[in-house]
């Protein structure tokens, strides 16, 4: 079995299984008493709130605890709106986002909200010129991701951010999956809110964190006792928290990925060697997260081709009914053909993948797809 769908979700490293196993059956205080049951697991909160504050660059109380990616873009949209008060109600995003944020500036419309979403280009790169143009007087908030997930296409966060600075707005980022892969550093992205989630960096499903800039101002989603300094109230989840802590630790090292780039880069010059002009690259040529290749096979179905591969584990760009294909919202928006986002498939590669599983997918590919070059 070859697993090239990294960016949908990673393997727990053992790093990572190793520093959760004792709070499966110890450590079971709450970390908010004040007594000796409740202090390891208030350490171990501390100690996971630094590791992630070290991987951001940032202090640790701007670290906020949540479920996950969603919450966390969740927590970002919402609360900055809610906080921003009276007259305040316009939201700058971009046509590429995940659901995440996309799903959340369509509730925020039915509240009142007003949404711009800026276009890309055919790479899926974001002009900063056009987040400027988007900009207006009542504009609370810009939102755009960091690295898409669909083409790993790497977005202008820092000279947006300045864009944004000047204009005395807040930027959030959505960094679920550049977080690990390369870097994050919210002084140098210039962010004012980053989202991450644990299960894309190795680190286990359920949790993730944002990224508060002291002074930055966000009404909480949850309301209750006092947790996480008053921002999201719930008991801690320790065991998670723990989790996502050493994962970020093991993020930190970015050694891996000019090993994945060079598979990567390998696996696109033979899928080009064999089918030619039959594969097409989705995505930024080069400003690309490190593992993620998409590709389309022009005239084929991407999900045709990987229900005959069925060892692979990897993700297409379009959704195939009986009779019809939809783009994904990425792809339609980077103005890909119908007949060539109708082929995409998107291979994420991990820490894990080894150069005989590529080999072999290839191979497996070869015997689906007809080879497009004469030899």
């Amino acid at each position: 079995m070859i697993y090239l769908d990294y960016n949908a979700s990673t393997p727990i490293a053992p790093e990572v299984q190793a520093a959760m196993t004792p709070f499966l059956a110890g450590h079971y205080g709450n970390p908010s008493s004040g007594h000796w049951a409740g202090a390891p697991a208030a350490q171990a909160v501390a100690r996971a709130r630094a590791q992630i504050a070290d991987l951001l660059g940032c202090a640790p109380a701007e670290v906020l605890f949540t479920s996950g990616g969603t919450e966390s873009n969740n927590a970002a949209l919402l609360g900055a709106f809610w906080a921003a008060g009276d007259g305040a109600r316009h939201i700058v995003t971009t046509r590429v986002e995940h659901p995440a944020v996309t799903e959340p500036c369509r509730f925020l419309e039915r509240l009142g909200a007003e949404v711009t979403s800026v276009g890309v280009d055919s790479t899926g790169l974001v002009d900063p010129d056009e987040v400027a143009a988007a900009i207006r007087s009542d504009t609370i908030l810009v939102s755009v991701m960091h690295a898409n997930n669909e083409v790993g296409t790497i977005q202008p966060i820092a000279e947006i951010a300045d864009i944004a600075r000047a204009a005395g707005v807040l930027l959030h980022s959505d960094a679920a999956q550049s977080v690990g892969k390369i870097g994050t550093k919210v002084d140098e992205l210039g962010v004012d809110l980053l989202s991450l989630a644990g299960h894309k960096f190795y680190g286990p499903k359920g949790v993730g964190a944002l990224y508060v800039r002291e002074g930055t101002r966000l009404e909480p989603l949850l309301h209750g006792a006092g947790h996480e300094s008053g921002r999201r109230a719930g008991t801690e989840n320790v065991l998670l928290d723990v989790g996502l802590g050493a994962a970020a630790e093991l993020a930190a090292d970015l050694s891996w990925a000019g090993s994945v780039r060079e598979q990567r880069d390998r696996l696109w010059a033979e899928l080009q060697q064999v089918w030619g002009e039959g594969v097409v690259l989705n995505g930024h040529p080069t400003k690309r997260l490190p593992n993620t290749l998409s590709v389309s096979f022009v005239g084929r179905r991407g999900a045709d081709i990987l229900a005959a591969l069925r060892e692979v584990a990897a993700s297409t760009g379009s959704a195939c009914h009986a009779d019809s294909v939809t783009l994904s919202p990425v792809l339609e928006a980077m103005g890909v053909p119908l007949d060539v986002g109708a082929g995409a498939i998107r291979f994420s590669l991990g820490r894990m993948t080894t150069d005989d599983e590529l080999a072999t997918l290839v191979e497996r590919l070869t015997e689906v797809v007809p080879n497009q070059v004469s030899p």
